[in-house]
């Protein structure tokens, strides 16, 4: 299936605009999800509107929006209302300033989009505007309207392109002050040096691929079970008991073993010339 834009519009910095639209970077299609089935008829179950004082069954047409002020006490808002302070799209994303990729927290980040140019007109300004940022090493702050909100984004290179991701605001982001941060001990010397050992051996690049979502996995051959009629086991696995106290040195010791002798299998097992054996 093609996939289709979230929103398409102009990229301008300063005086200079570009055609783009925006796509989204992640998808969600392959991810299983459940319908509510009644057992006794094979039907999927429809949700209805209730009146939670009363009852009563309510037309969705004749339901309106509200915002609870204290317990049990809404204001009311009609949809001419709230269309009066809506955010209509400009379709621009404009460029306010440039910043270092590390002065942006990661709480910070929420969602990606590829920002892609549109035809032909404008694609030279945007080549422009990217290499700009490139031989600088800056993200690009921006603001944009989707959906009738107006987001904040940072814009970066990307290969061959830009990724746009939209930003959280400071209100939405909980700082670990709100939490309380722990009052860590000084680590040991020796015990630090091995922890150190440990990330060294077990260092190496990023590579999404190594990682699956291994419940995702284990629901697809659950599913195929059932759809070929086959029986599924059951079996009530152990709770994770992480209460019992445990050797820290000994546990260091022991993994920094363990690694040791992985690396030495992984290394067995290529051919010379760095190729592995098949």
């Amino acid at each position: 299936m093609a996939v289709r834009p979230s929103w398409e519009g102009h990229l301008r910095l300063s005086l200079v605009t570009c055609p783009v639209a925006l796509y989204p970077a992640t998808t969600e299609a392959e991810t299983v999800r459940f319908n509510l089935i009644n057992p006794a008829t094979n039907n999927r179950i429809k949700m209805k509107t209730v009146d939670a004082g009363t009852g009563e069954e309510v037309s969705r047409g004749d339901l309106v929006k509200g915002f609870e002020v204290a317990k049990g006490e809404y204001v009311l808002f009609d949809k001419e209302e709230l269309d009066a302070v809506k955010l209509e799209s400009t379709r621009i994303i404009d460029i306010e300033k440039f910043v270092p990729r590390a002065s942006i927290d990661r709480l910070y980040w929420d969602t990606p989009y590829h920002l892609v140019p549109v035809g032909k007109t404008g694609i030279e300004a945007y080549a422009v505007i990217r290499a700009a940022m490139a031989k600088q090493n800056k993200v690009a702050i921006g603001r944009l309207v989707m959906s009738t909100r107006e987001r904040i984004c940072a814009i970066e290179i990307e290969e061959g392109a830009l990724v746009l991701n939209t930003l959280r605001t400071a209100e939405e982001v909980r700082a670990i002050d709100a939490i309380g941060s722990p009052d860590l001990p000084k680590p040991d010397p020796q015990m630090l040096q091995i922890a150190e050992k440990i990330v060294e051996q077990q260092s190496g690049e990023f590579d999404p691929s190594e990682f699956r979502d291994r419940y995702e996995e284990a629901l697809r051959a659950l599913i195929d079970q059932k759809r070929k009629g086959k029986s599924v086991k059951t079996s009530a696995k152990p709770a994770n008991d992480d209460t019992k106290v445990i050797d820290l040195m000994a546990a260091l010791k022991k993994s920094l073993g363990a690694g040791a002798e992985r690396r030495q299998a992984a290394g067995s097992k290529k051919k010379p010339g760095g190729r592995r054996a098949a």
